[in-house]
């Protein structure tokens, strides 16, 4: 495995390199991709906490400078922030090496709708493993793209506490909450 972080010297924001190497390492056996080589670029120019990957020899990660961002210390690191950005995008491209996502958008091409479902599925497999996630905000989330009722809480939990699902039973689920 090899993990290349670019920029390797940071000029707007406090981040390391090797510091977010290093945390991407740590990820990559927590998910058991420890065989996946990666390129994380990340655009310090941009104040989004967004996170895109694109699925190749290496697997390319493009991460907005906030998703790796301090909270309470404005453009420093958090390798928390930083576990947990990395994860759910990690997750994006297992998910779509497994086979069982060959019919699932890009990245660029989720909709706000398919991206709530993929990152509900995603957080709760995050927090099986132990990283600190916060439940409320993602099913917040999926509330939202989702309806405020019984049924689409239902099928929150339903994706939640999943392990195995495909884009197709995603998509049905997602559905099935919005009707």
């Amino acid at each position: 495995m090899t993990v290349t972080v670019e920029p390797s010297i940071f000029k707007i924001v406090k981040y390391d390199s090797d510091e977010i190497a290093a945390v991407a390492t740590e990820m990559l056996k927590l998910l058991g991709m420890a065989s996946t080589n990666l390129i994380i670029e990340v655009d310090e120019t941009i104040a989004m906490s967004r996170v895109t990957t694109t699925v190749g020899e290496p697997v390319h990660i493009l991460v907005m400078s906030s998703a790796f961002e301090n909270l309470k210390k404005p453009m420093t690191f958090s390798a928390d922030n930083t576990r947990f950005s990395l994860g759910r995008g990690l997750l994006r491209v297992r998910d779509r090496q497994s086979g069982h996502f060959d019919d699932a958008p890009t990245d660029e091409d989720l909709s706000i709708v398919e991206a709530a479902v993929w990152e509900t599925y995603s957080v709760g497999r995050l927090s099986r493993l132990g990283l600190k996630v916060h439940k409320q905000r993602w099913h917040y989330n999926f509330r939202n793209r989702h309806g405020f009722n019984d049924a689409a809480d239902k099928d929150f939990e339903k994706i939640w506490t999943a392990d195995d699902l495909t884009w197709k039973q995603l998509s049905e689920i997602s559905q099935h909450a919005i009707a």
